[in-house]
């Protein structure tokens, strides 16, 4: 392989405080009875990224959708959103098993980058704990501005955009690259779209989508020498 693209969150790193530990924190803090799931807030990035500027509008566009559809008011879901928004710290992240050193072995080979739908703010300070800051020939906010480049809003995973967007910048055709990630729906179906080899970590359940290309129990299965991209 010519290039390796991989996700972030799930696949290198994991918050030291789940999502479902912090909205209901936020709903203690508010006051009520929780009426949602932290797995509804992250299934509305995809529709919503592109109408929000930045991870905080885009969590209080989520959490007023939310709070609406199930017959609360949008101001309360923008009081959970603050809620939450303070008790989430982005930097108390742990790497998962072989990250670093996979990443940092695997660029010493061949060019490596970051496809993932998290906001450049919340996704560096991540990139920023693990120690992994500048490891990245490309970084793609897929479903965001991407500040750091002229590309404006490259569309979320699973549309094949990023991907196409980080291998244009790397000059790797796709049949030359893979996609590491642990998201059947938005990491496989979008890098497959896209025509790169797909690689399924933490042995998740595929779904309706199609088979990836390899599965291993995480990043440390990619390790040179060891790697079924090899």
């Amino acid at each position: 392989m010519d290039a390796v693209l991989f996700d972030l969150d799930g696949t290198l790193c994991v918050y030291r405080r789940p999502g479902d530990e912090v909205l209901n924190a936020a709903f203690d803090a508010v006051g009520i009875d929780r009426f949602f799931e932290v797995a509804d807030y992250y299934e509305r990035y995809g529709d919503l990224a592109a109408d929000a500027d930045g991870p905080t509008e885009l969590r209080e566009l989520a959490f007023e959708a939310i709070a609406t559809e199930r017959g609360r008011p949008a101001s309360l879901g923008r009081r959970l959103a603050r809620a939450y928004a303070e008790r989430r710290d982005h930097a108390a992240v742990d790497p998962l098993p072989g990250v670093p050193e996979v990443v940092r072995a695997l660029r010493r080979e061949t060019s490596v980058g970051l496809v993932t739908n998290g906001g450049p703010a919340v996704q560096r300070d991540k990139l920023a704990a693990l120690g992994l800051t500048d490891a990245f020939g490309v970084e793609v906010f897929a479903g965001h501005p991407n500040d750091h480049e002229n590309w404006g809003v490259v569309a979320a995973k699973p549309d094949p955009e990023p991907f196409r967007v980080a291998l244009d910048r790397l000059g790797v055709p796709p049949e030359r690259a893979a996609h590491v990630g642990n998201a059947p729906a938005a990491d496989v179906v979008g890098a497959a779209r896209a025509g790169l080899t797909t690689v399924l970590v933490g042995g998740d359940d595929a779904g309706d989508g199609p088979a990836p290309d390899h599965a291993v129990d995480s990043v440390a299965g990619l390790a040179p020498g060891a790697s079924p991209l090899d």
